[in-house]
């Protein structure tokens, strides 16, 4: 087996492995899925190492921020298919569902007392550092956390970079590496390892595992959990099984007419995978093999000078460079932020010169301003902003290119740039199926100036870009969308 590369690897306590133990323990946080996970891989290799048993613990608190049916239920889905791959394996598999807050405190801690190792996933961003730290220092065995975020390791940047085209220019130069040394699409095939007769009594009174029956048909679960009821689970199934069907359908019926119809809202073409990374339900690195494969790529095909530039570097045709910048370039800048400012999601991670053109537009008159109730509501005077958020609250999900009139207009009816935020983040982190991700609180600053270059000056926005419905409507199509979403 390839051992995880080094830089993906953070140990989080001093403590000792136990090569005694009765087992490792894998605690699955972030990446939810059981292919193309370097955290899964690395406790693959301890449990060899050490000749235990591998016990998968995946755990699902009820007190998170915006805690709600929805997006508890797209985690239970994730659950269940890791439940039904399991089933057959000598893996053993815990899914935890907290019943209500606090109740899950001490659950690692307590497994710590047996493990050999503790391995978790290393997610730079939301609730889960904390948790981690927190954890790692309750335990009394070695605890290791494992980047399996993108593409790029987190720790190979040392700075943040302030746009996309900087850190383009440093993706292709350092990016190749880290392509060619992808996790193992499937970590537990043709391993031997040792099965777990049991687990301790006082796991399955204090913590016990959530039955199968209640993982795939959670609606009376859900409704026994103190969570928000009031924003209900959607269409849009989750978990590692739909992942690859979403993946597949993308790379089979969409991707051809990505580049030139990926902002049109009714074509629809965009790839619909956010969510799904953003749980950890399918990997970066396995929609990039797939893809490459595809296409037939080699790595001699790669633009020999990299220059930062959007098209070419990959050699491979317009749609599927299109992709990979979204993908990794732009997707992995958020997670460059997150990584070195744990301040990314305040409004004083802006950079100095938006800062500086909002404070001094702050004070301008605004011709309509919204409170957060009719923001939710879609209750604006703006038909084509109503539609969009309307299709964030009904499907967890808004078109990529509306979703930055949303928030651009949202600065323009709201008091202050301060105010702007806090609707932008509590709406985007309540309906959206990828909030509080690194990818969609770039979006969201970027509404505000981040990633950005100055432009004219203006009331209001001052130097940051504008946008308004009625040149959005003559730049693209929204007609059917309108119908769709407009009431």
């Amino acid at each position: 087996m390839t051992a995880v590369p080094p830089l993906r690897l953070r140990s989080l306590n001093d403590k000792a492995p136990r090569p005694e133990g009765q087992f490792v323990l894998y605690w699955m946080v972030a990446f939810r899925r059981l292919g193309w996970n370097f955290a899964l891989q690395h406790a693959v290799e301890l449990a060899r190492q050490y000749q235990r048993p591998l016990l998968v613990v995946e755990s699902l608190r009820c007190d998170y921020p915006w805690a709600s049916d929805r997006l508890h239920s797209f985690l239970l889905d994730g659950m269940a298919d890791n439940a039904r791959l399991l089933r057959e394996s000598p893996v053993s598999y815990h899914p935890y569902v907290e019943p209500r807050p606090g109740a899950g405190e001490g659950l690692i801690p307590f497994l710590a007392r047996s493990a050999c190792a503790i391995v978790s996933d290393d997610f730079p961003c939301f609730i889960l550092p904390d948790m981690l730290q927190t954890a790692a220092a309750q335990s009394s065995v070695a605890f290791t956390a494992v980047d399996s975020n993108g593409i790029l390791p987190l720790r190979a940047t040392e700075t943040l970079y302030p746009s996309a085209y900087a850190f383009r220019r440093f993706l292709q130069k350092n990016l190749v590496g880290p392509l060619l040394s992808p996790p193992q699409a499937d970590p537990l095939h043709g391993q031997p390892l040792p099965e777990l007769k049991q687990l301790p009594e006082e796991l399955h009174q204090r913590w016990p595992a959530c039955p199968v029956e209640q993982l795939q048909k959670p609606q009376t679960l859900l409704a026994e959990l103190p969570l928000d009821h009031s924003v209900p689970p959607v269409d849009i199934k989750g978990g590692p099984l739909a992942a690859r069907e979403a993946m597949e359908d993308f790379l089979q019926h969409k991707l051809s007419r990505y580049a030139a119809e990926r902002n049109e809202p009714e074509a629809d073409v965009t790839s619909g995978l956010s969510p799904y990374l953003h749980f950890g339900h399918i990997s970066a690195h396995q929609i990039v093999h797939e893809l490459l494969q595809a296409q037939d790529w080699s790595p001699h095909r790669l633009e020999s000078k990299p220059r930062g530039q959007k098209e070419g570097w990959w050699g491979l045709d317009v749609n599927a460079e299109a992709f990979l910048d979204q993908l990794i370039t732009w997707r992995e800048l958020g997670f460059n932020m997150c990584a070195h400012n744990p301040k990314y999601d305040r409004y004083e991670s802006l950079p100095p010169w938006v800062r500086a053109s909002l404070e001094t537009h702050a004070d301008d008159p605004r011709q309509y301003l919204y409170t957060l109730d009719e923001f939710a509501a879609g209750a604006t005077h703006d038909l084509l902003w109503n539609a969009a958020q309307r299709q964030l609250v009904r499907e967890g999900r808004m078109h990529n290119y509306l979703r930055m009139l949303w928030g651009k207009k949202i600065l323009e009816w709201t008091r202050h740039p301060r105010q702007a935020l806090e609707v932008m983040i509590e709406l985007n982190n309540r309906y959206a199926l990828d909030g509080c991700d690194p990818n969609s609180t770039s979006g969201i600053f970027w509404c505000l100036g981040r990633y950005d270059r100055p432009w004219g000056e203006r009331p209001i926005f001052g130097k940051i870009r504008t946008m308004s419905s009625e040149r959005t409507a003559k730049k693209v199509q929204v007609r059917k969308y309108l119908e769709t979403y407009g009431k």
